[in-house]
């Protein structure tokens, strides 16, 4: 994807023209927590990795961001001048297009397709996140791990995902001790394959 095929019109000259295109290797936090938002990420290339921490170190896995989307929380700790409340993460390498807070803002006044776009952004983030209290109040852990890893397989295009059990227990909140134990039983119930810092989707 590219700033071409993003948007159109004057909108899209600005964008050209106020935008900086970058690229992060995967694991490159691109935005820590209770630091202050300059830039508005947009992913072209690659994905994105949303999470929250907690004071003991925990993550909690929010939400991905894939190519043509772009992080809401950014948006709104930006314009508002406040910290962000996430972490932004690589998950693989990204090519991002940085906006800067200040245009984003202006932007949401002069452009309807801008702000067309901040709203769908908005209302997808939103399904995303109650999906994530649903699945913490009402799912099983082993389904919430098996949705994480279809998750990962769509993103990278891939049954075979690369991940510790210790990552996955960060991203779900967790021991990696519970997920080790829950994946010898998904691999004994046929689900997967395991190997080393390895997952197969069977």
């Amino acid at each position: 994807m590219n700033t071409a095929t993003l948007f159109s019109g004057l909108l899209k000259e600005e964008v050209q023209s106020f935008g900086q295109i970058k690229t992060f290797a995967a694991g490159t936090k691109i935005l820590q927590e209770q630091s202050y938002i300059q830039m508005i990420p947009i992913v072209l290339k690659g994905s994105l990795r949303v999470v929250r921490t907690e004071k003991d170190g925990r993550e909690i896995l929010l939400y991905y961001i894939t190519p043509g989307e772009s992080c809401i929380m950014s948006f709104l700790g930006g314009i508002h001048h406040e910290p962000s409340q996430v972490m932004a993460i690589a998950e693989e390498d990204t090519e991002l297009l940085l906006i800067p807070v200040a245009k984003a803002g202006e932007w949401v006044k002069k452009f309807p397709e801008w702000t067309d776009y901040i709203f769908k952004s908005y209302h997808k983030r939103f399904e995303e996140l109650l999906a994530v209290v649903n699945a913490i109040a009402f799912q099983k852990l082993d389904d919430r791990l098996l949705h994480l890893l279809n998750q990962k397989s769509q993103l990278f295009h891939s049954k075979e995902i690369k991940i510790t059990h210790q990552q996955l227990a960060q991203e779900l909140g967790t021991t990696r001790e519970v997920i080790s134990r829950i994946v010898k039983q998904m691999e004994h119930d046929g689900l997967i394959r395991l190997a080393r810092n390895k997952v197969v989707l069977v």
